[in-house]
């Protein structure tokens, strides 16, 4: 489902809660004269709610994510739940790359700012972390151009197109890399070459005098995921780094310079404590323990070797922070979160 509405249209009102209060369950039937009150004081009306209760998130419209979000923020105030609950709402659906653009603001690439009904890796996490830390549709897509583009500022040069590069330091206010503290003398390091300028002139015809960037980072070999797996937590944001192994490689290096994050995922928790990580991948979101994910991703290793091609080598693990909304504020000042239109002038909520 592609956007209907631009997002800078008036607040839009239904209703969809599917979260319980306290002690209640996930998916009630019916909803109980608590949540019946909440939908009263918020102005929703229950009966249409508990109608929605097992309607995929994915397929909701506009308005009911609007009186989703204001039900959800009501009944659930934790951050880590939220998220979670949030991503598991979308499971199953459907995958497609390149969903997001800039229009209607900008013309280099046509598609919308959003997109409910289908997503990629990044778009599903983007869209995750943005609703869970709103209150209605207008706060929802406000934040959500605060994460894709740097600053805030709406535009295909701003956007954060490389995640180890432009998201994970944009984003600082959301997330904070642990990996270093979580690798410890198992971290493996690895530089890249950002050309920016070529991206861009390649990808929209743009010439954008940007100054190549040589990044280093480092990442925790998938061998070592027991290192990591006890600290993390709900809501966290998993970097799945790849690259092209090479048998002649210098040494101290499983590739020759060529790792990078080719996918993203958020970390939940089982039943039984087990760490899973929900995703989007073709063909559909998904949510499997971190083994599973592992054994598929190296399931062919030799075969990709041998091909030139990439393949999984480990992963960047991001914590969530305790307070987002609080650290953005530090960056944005008290009106955060703040978003530039290409025109340069200020989206307000």
């Amino acid at each position: 489902m592609l956007a209907r509405t631009p997002w800078i249209a008036a607040l839009m009102v239904a209703a969809l809660p599917i979260l319980g209060l306290p002690g209640r369950p996930l998916a009630a039937a019916e909803l109980g004269p608590q949540e019946a009150a909440v939908c009263k004081r918020i102005g929703v009306d229950p009966k249409r709610v508990a109608q929605l209760v097992e309607k995929p998130l994915y397929q909701f419209t506009e308005p009911e994510v609007d009186a989703y979000l204001r039900y959800l923020t009501t009944v659930e105030p934790d951050l880590r739940k939220r998220i979670v609950h949030l991503a598991r709402k979308n499971i199953g659906q459907p995958y497609e790359l390149y969903l997001l653009g800039e229009m209607p603001f900008e013309p280099y690439d046509p598609q919308p700012i959003y997109c409910l009904g289908k997503s990629d890796c990044l778009v599903f996490a983007e869209h995750t972390y943005a609703m869970a830390l709103s209150h209605n549709w207008p706060s929802f897509m406000r934040m959500l151009q605060r994460i894709r583009y740097r600053d805030g500022r709406l535009g295909v040069v701003t956007r954060n197109h490389y995640t180890e590069a432009d998201w994970n330091l944009s984003n600082d206010w959301l997330v904070e890399d642990l990996t270093a503290q979580l690798a410890g003398d198992s971290a493996v390091s690895f530089v890249e070459k950002i050309d920016r300028a070529k991206f861009f002139k390649t990808r929209y015809g743009l010439a954008v005098e940007v100054p190549v960037e040589v990044h280093k980072d480092l990442y925790l070999p998938y061998g070592e995921i027991a290192r990591a797996k006890s600290e993390l937590r709900d809501g966290d944001f998993v970097n799945v780094v790849r690259a092209i192994v090479r048998k002649d490689a210098p040494p101290n290096e499983t590739f020759g310079g060529s790792a990078f994050v080719g996918h993203v995922g958020l970390i939940a928790h089982g039943a039984s404590g087990e760490v899973h990580i929900i995703h989007s991948a073709e063909p559909r979101v998904r949510e499997e323990t971190l083994e599973q994910f592992i054994a598929k991703a190296t399931k062919e290793n030799g075969a990709k070797d041998a091909a030139g091609k990439p393949r999984l080598v480990g992963f960047k693990f991001l914590q969530l922070r305790e307070n987002p909304v609080a650290a953005l504020k530090k960056k944005d000042g008290p009106e955060a979160p703040r978003v530039t239109l290409p025109s340069g002038a200020e989206g307000k909520l």
